[in-house]
Parts: C-alpha cells; sequence; structure tokens
C-alpha cells in the first residue's frame, strides 16, 4: 500500500515531465513560420496550470515548521 506522500511524489513527477514536454513542444512552434496562435495559446495556458500545481504540491510534500 502505497502513502499519501508517495502518490504525491508520483504525480510531482509525472506533472514535472509534463511541463517539460509542453515546454519543448511551445519553443518547437515558436520556431514555425506559421503559428497557430489559439494552440499556442493553449499550451501555454496547460504549462501555466501544471506549474501551479507542481507548486501546490511540493508545498504539500514540505513539512510543516512550527515556530
Amino acid at each position: 500500500m502505497r502513502s499519501a506522500n508517495d502518490e504525491n511524489l508520483e504525480k510531482l513527477h509525472q506533472l514535472k515531465l509534463e511541463h517539460s514536454d509542453l515546454d519543448q513542444i511551445i519553443a518547437l512552434l515558436q520556431e514555425q513560420t506559421v503559428v497557430d496562435q489559439l494552440q499556442l495559446r493553449r499550451l501555454k495556458k496547460r504549462k501555466l496550470l501544471i506549474k501551479d500545481i507542481i507548486t501546490r504540491l511540493e508545498s504539500k510534500l514540505i513539512p510543516d515548521l512550527d515556530a
């Protein structure tokens, strides 16, 4: 049985891979002479959403420190 922490780490890994893939796809699209701006905008939005989720997951994985 996997712990919630293990599941969060796995999800974090998957999201980072997807974020990296999107980054590469966006870079390739921007190099083209004819670019589908709508597709590019959707990919950038998805990339930002994934980055937000990554940030939230990473903050969940950091233990709270009582001052």
